[in-house]
């Protein structure tokens, strides 16, 4: 089988991620070879280029050369769209990181596009991927929780100014769209509607008050509810300084589990003939260690992210393109999370309770755009 050549826009911290992962991930060295990377700064994409034995090239000419395979679009999510649909246009497959765009239109024209060019469209979203996440997935596919009631995420990050300063597109509406919950807290509602079922309606408030001179949020509270009934709340900030893990918890009424920084932290499971009639454990008999998978190699990459997940993601796009079957998180899977997010803004800008547009395929949208999207030099 011979191996998908990578051209990877962006040359960031998660363009970097997306590099090291096509160099270094074992799974993937016999899948796909990472060929060249793209930046508005020659100097940005020079440095990663060395640093990952690639060529750097412009944009036109990563998208329109004949031995990549597939585009990685790590440029700002305002931009995910315009820059996916250059690279369909030149008869590439494409990933794109999270957020799939900031606006449902966007995201529609992107998923359309890749429908027409008869390629295939992925979007990270590698908490699902993670083997605590796999395992608290079984679990629920196997009734062990029972009924699912509800759901807890915290989203405790600090994000100095300096972070914002760094480029004109962070903390911007146009392009990166939304602040902690988009940016940061996408995957966690990601996850927790992949756990709990999709997310129907929204009550939601915002506010802005670690940060200055942004456009966009560094604290969200929202309550979700879900489809089949269960209830979630959930906190994004990226004023909580000096940062915590993630945390994110499901419960029903057989059992619970919690996944903190990556890690199943607790799992409790109802057994047959248990007694649940009473009060239960208040947190004892945790279970944990007889679910939890092999540990992760702890060491995590530059961007302080674990590269496995990301690199099993790209596993299973590879997967889906020799098998002509949709990625696990395609284009239509992302759209979820992003009208959930979309949901929790309009409810905190209205202060009503929003109900989130199904997520039924997209109507039809325009063809590509022709011109290449300019992108901060920053990327």
């Amino acid at each position: 089988m011979s191996r998908l050549g990578f051209g990877i826009i962006g040359c960031g911290v998660i363009g970097g991620l997306h590099a090291r992962v096509l160099r270094d991930h074992p799974p993937l060295a016999a899948r796909a070879r990472l060929v060249a990377v793209a930046s508005p700064s020659p100097e940005r994409a020079r440095r990663l280029a060395a640093e990952t034995g690639c060529e750097a090239t412009g944009i036109d000419t990563l998208v329109n050369r004949a031995d990549i395979d597939v585009v990685s679009v790590c440029a700002p999510s305002g931009l995910h769209a315009e820059l996916g649909r250059l690279a369909l246009a030149a008869g590439k497959h494409v990933v794109v990181e999270k957020p799939v765009e900031v606006t449902a239109r966007a995201a529609d024209a992107l998923i359309d596009s890749a429908r027409r060019a008869g390629r295939t469209l992925a979007v990270i979203s590698q908490r699902r991927f993670d083997p605590a996440s796999r395992t608290v997935r079984s679990a629920i596919d196997a009734g062990e929780l029972g009924t699912l009631t509800s759901g807890l995420v915290e989203v405790p990050l600090w994000r100095g100014q300096s972070y914002y300063d760094s480029g004109d597109w962070r903390g911007s509406r146009a392009l990166d769209g939304g602040g902690a919950l988009l940016n940061q807290g996408v995957h966690a509602v990601d996850l927790v509607q992949w756990f709990l079922g999709p997310v129907v309606e929204v009550a939601a408030h915002t506010a802005l008050r670690g940060h200055r001179g942004i456009e966009v949020e560094d604290v969200v509270t929202a309550t979700l509810r879900h489809a089949g009934g269960a209830l979630t709340s959930l906190l994004a900030t990226t004023a909580a300084y000096p940062g915590r893990t993630t945390r994110l918890a499901v419960h029903g009424d057989r059992g619970s589990a919690v996944i903190d920084n990556d890690e199943l932290a607790y799992f409790h499971a109802a057994r047959p003939g248990d007694d649940t009639s009473a009060y239960g454990a208040y947190g004892a008999g945790n279970q944990a260690a007889e679910r939890r998978p092999a540990p992760l190699a702890r060491q995590r990459d530059a961007s302080g992210l674990l590269p496995a997940p990301h690199g099993d993601q790209l596993v299973d796009l590879c997967d889906a393109i020799a098998e002509g079957r949709p990625p696990r998180v395609d284009g239509h899977e992302a759209r979820k999370a992003l009208l959930t997010v979309l949901a929790v803004y309009e409810a905190a800008r209205t202060g009503t309770v929003v109900r989130v547009p199904s997520s039924a395929a997209p109507a039809t949208a325009a063809s590509p755009t022709a011109h290449t999207p300019v992108i901060p030099e920053s990327v």
